[in-house]
């Protein structure tokens, strides 16, 4: 038997679609019974807004790792932490899935690396989601999601990584299990 659902496809990427992702990934873990959000946030300021919308479900904050783009500098900022943190979110800082190594061996050797093909595809359907199935692995290789679990992830395409516009249904896999991870539904996405 078919399943129907709405996807709502935004007419740029960025920031101002932020408030939107976040309802509509609100609606749609109400409908379906989702108890945990995974959501990228580089500064904190989309956490701090789906700590308040999410309020009663987990919400796994995923941001950019530390020296990420500058040695040594964390850019979430310590106020966002507070606010997520006193709201009942967790923050997860840490080296990102399809980057690590692989930008290392770019960086190094003027090469491209299996990460950064798997990010590029999965960038054919927009930044946001290739950030979304990023976040959500890097969520369970740290053990805060669970792989026999359906979460939302949320991402983004802002510059800078400010706002979120992708939101999608799946269920997450260890890094290692890559080609196991299942999206079951495009909630929101920019329409390129």
């Amino acid at each position: 038997m078919p399943i129907e659902h709405k996807a709502v496809y935004f007419e740029n990427p960025g920031v101002e679609n932020t408030d939107e992702v976040l309802r509509i990934a609100k609606q749609r873990a109400d409908e379906l019974g989702i108890k945990t959000i995974v959501v990228a946030s580089t500064r904190g300021h989309t956490a701090v807004k789906a700590v308040e919308v999410f309020k009663g479900l987990r919400v796994i904050v995923v941001g950019t790792a530390t020296g990420a783009r500058e040695p040594n500098v964390q850019a979430f900022k310590d106020e966002n932490r507070k606010i997520v943190e006193s709201k009942g979110g967790t923050i997860l800082i840490t080296t990102h899935a399809f980057a690590g190594v692989s930008r290392a061996l770019s960086s190094k050797f003027n090469t491209i690396a299996i990460g950064e093909i798997i990010a590029n595809t999965l960038r054919i359907f927009g930044h946001g989601m290739k950030v979304a199935c990023e976040i959500s692995m890097m969520a369970a290789d740290s053990g805060l999601v669970r792989t026999d679990e359906t979460v939302i992830a949320i991402g983004g395409s802002g510059a800078q990584g400010l706002g979120a516009d992708t939101a999608i249904v799946l269920s997450a896999v260890n890094s290692h299990n890559f080609f196991d991870l299942k999206i079951k539904e495009i909630l929101c996405k920019p329409h390129f």
